[in-house]
Order: C-alpha cells, then structure tokens, then sequence
C-alpha cells in the first residue's frame, strides 16, 4: 500500500508507555506493530494539566491535560477536544475498552462517520456504582461500534455484555513481545545442545505479575504448604506484599518462598529462563487474558492457571500446555503443584506443547497481520 493510501489510524486509551499494564502495553505494541504500514497516531490522557505532544519510538502521541483522577479514571476536558481535533482526520479509530472517557468524547464529537473498531479487554468488574451510570452509554457504542475485537472466545462467553454482538465480535489472540520471542528462541537453542544435569534439583515455580486482590498470591501461598523439592519466585509489587511476606515468614516459608520486587525486562527474561513451571492463580474476571502466560509458554514452560469466566483457560490448555484449576482452590492448586513435582516428563512435554501453541496462536506478526484484515475488511 503506497503511503498516500496507507490507513490513518488513531487508538484511544486511558494513558500510554511508559505507563505500564497489560492495556498500555498492547496499545503500545499495535502501535508499533503496524507504525511501517500505516499512519498511526496515539490519544491519551496525561498525568498533567497541559497536553503534550510527543513522539514515542516514532509513534506520534497525544497526551491530553486531565483535571484529576476519579478513581482510575482521568477527568479531562481537553481529551474531548483533542478527540474531536484528531479524530476528524482518521479512518479508522480504535478504542480501547473499558474507557468510559473514550466513549463519552465519541458521544459528543458528533463524528459519525469514521470506522469504529472496539478491542474489549475486559468488563468492570469492581465498580458497579460506575456501570449503574456507563452502561447505556457503553451499550449505544457498542451498538455503534463496526468491530469488537477480542483476545480469545472466552472474552465474549465470560462477558456480561458482549454475547449481543457476538457478529460484530473477531478474534485475535495477544502476541509475545518480540524480546521475549527472540530471547526465548535463543534459549530453546541452548538447552538443546546443553548437557542435562544429573542431580536432582528443586522445582522451581515462578509467578510474575502484580501483588493484588485478584492475582490469587495469598491462595498460592496457602496451597504451598507441605510441597517438598520446590521452590517459588515472585517477581512484582502491589498493596499486599507486606501482608503476604508477613505470612511466608509466620509459616515459616522463607527458605522456599522468595520475592523478588519489581525487575527490569532482562532480569524478568532471566527468571522465565530458571523456572520450570509458571503459575498464574488468579481468582477474579480482572484477570481477562494473562500476557504473562504466553511469555513463559514462549520459554517452554508449562502453566498452571485458573478456570476463570474469562481469556485465561483459552492461553494455556488443561492437560495440554499445563493444569487449570478451580479459581480460590488451595487444595486444588496445591494438588497441581505436587503434579508438576512428580511428573517431570510429562512437565516437559506439556512445556514443548505450551511452546508450539505459541508459534500457532500468540506471535505479535501473526496479530499484526489479524488487526490489518479487520481494518481492511472495513475501509477497502
């Protein structure tokens, strides 16, 4: 496509790198993705009062002024005209939702004739007072919207909201940074030629993510009581590691329960390298995909996971590319954990399925490629 008829793309979100979280960090990567083969322009709220434009890794970004913060969202009158300014120039405009600031600026543009793609992430779950006010609003966009797109089916099957637009709705699962791809190609390369030990060592699990209500750490703490030959590495932060390093040291865990803290990308890439099995226990619809579990698949890593009403099971199979377990389950994550202990070969096989399914399904090209289609299925 010459450049004169490249696609002229804006995506919309709460906020952009180097604000990091599973949105921003997809936002980013589209942006990035497909920077040579269209015109891409990112608008987002900023954390001061002035808007700042800027460019970010080419990426020409809007950061509007916002007034405050109510709750997690950013108050901004400028970001509605800064919609309207930037939107009037686009063909295709992709929201990132649950951004109730992106749909409301729409509302009000009055532009109605640009194409309209919706990647929904996730539903509110926690804020019910805010979807008693959002919610026909969300449903007119929605209603509005030319595609929604999602990461995988459970998205729309675990959805409150999605199942009446089920037409309207594609499919195009996450894709593995392309750091993580490379590094974990290299590695798969070198074990391969590497000399397997013969002494017996710990089983090493890692989790990697933040330290919240809805990641499940305090259900994966409980359920490692009793596990013998193993080790746990938590690698992030959050409002409850105090109240769980509390916990580790009562029940006299802390020679085989380690947390790391926040860790830069390579030193994150390095723990992926040392595990042998990931675990992701989350126990909440909050957790709606799990980018983390791809990375580690990436690895070879077999995954352990929770049978959320969400994206989660659809990353990692049961029985297949790791174990899934009942949401909140201490026995039943611990069950899976003394598994993966006992049964090493039938572990590593899981892990080279997890890595297969990986080259199949969750490569950021193969995304690129999906995103381009839906947008030229709309304007070509």
């Amino acid at each position: 496509m010459d450049k004169e008829k490249r696609l002229r793309i804006l995506q919309v979100n709460k906020l952009y790198y180097p604000y990091t979280g599973g949105i921003e960090y997809v936002v980013r990567q589209i942006a990035e993705g497909l920077y040579q083969k269209t015109d891409m322009k990112v608008l987002v709220c900023g954390a001061e009062k002035k808007t700042v434009r800027e460019k970010r890794n080419k990426i020409p970004v809007i950061r509007a002024g916002s007034l405050f913060m109510l709750g997690n969202m950013p108050v901004s009158l400028k970001f509605i005209r800064e919609f309207r300014r930037e939107a009037r120039e686009r063909d295709i405009l992709i929201f990132h939702m649950p951004f109730p600031t992106g749909d409301f600026a729409y509302f009000l543009s009055g532009i109605r004739d640009k194409k309209i793609v919706v990647w929904w992430h996730s539903d509110i779950v926690r804020q019910k007072n805010l979807m008693f006010l959002y919610r026909p609003l969300m449903e007119w966009f929605l209603k509005r919207a030319d595609r929604i797109i999602v990461a995988t089916k459970g998205h729309i099957q675990g959805s409150q909201y999605l199942k009446p637009y089920w037409d309207k709705c594609r499919i195009i699962p996450f894709g593995v940074r392309k750091e993580i791809e490379k590094d974990s190609y290299d590695y798969l390369q070198q074990i391969k030629t590497a000399k397997e030990k013969e002494e017996q060592k710990k089983v090493r699990f890692l989790f990697v993510g933040r330290l919240v209500y809805y990641k499940g750490c305090d259900i994966l703490i409980k359920a490692w009581k009793g596990l013998k030959n193993a080790e746990l590495v938590l690698v992030g932060s959050g409002n409850l590691e105090r109240e769980l390093k509390q916990y580790v040291k009562k029940a006299s865990l802390s020679n085989q329960i380690y947390f790391k803290g926040n860790l830069s990308d390579r030193q994150v890439m390095e723990e992926y390298r040392k595990c042998d099995v990931f675990v992701l226990p989350s126990v909440a619809r909050s957790e709606a995909f799990g980018l983390v579990q791809i990375e580690a698949m990436s690895y070879g890593k077999p995954v352990i996971n929770t049978a959320l009403s969400s994206g989660v099971p659809y990353v990692s199979l049961h029985k297949i590319t790791g174990l899934t377990v009942k949401a909140g389950d201490v026995r039943g994550l611990h069950r899976a954990m003394e598994w993966m202990i006992t049964h090493p070969q039938k572990r590593k096989q899981m892990g080279e399925a997890a890595r297969k399914r990986v080259e199949e399904e969750f490569l950021a090209e193969k995304m690129m490629d999906r995103i381009m289609d839906v947008c030229k299925e709309l304007v070509l």
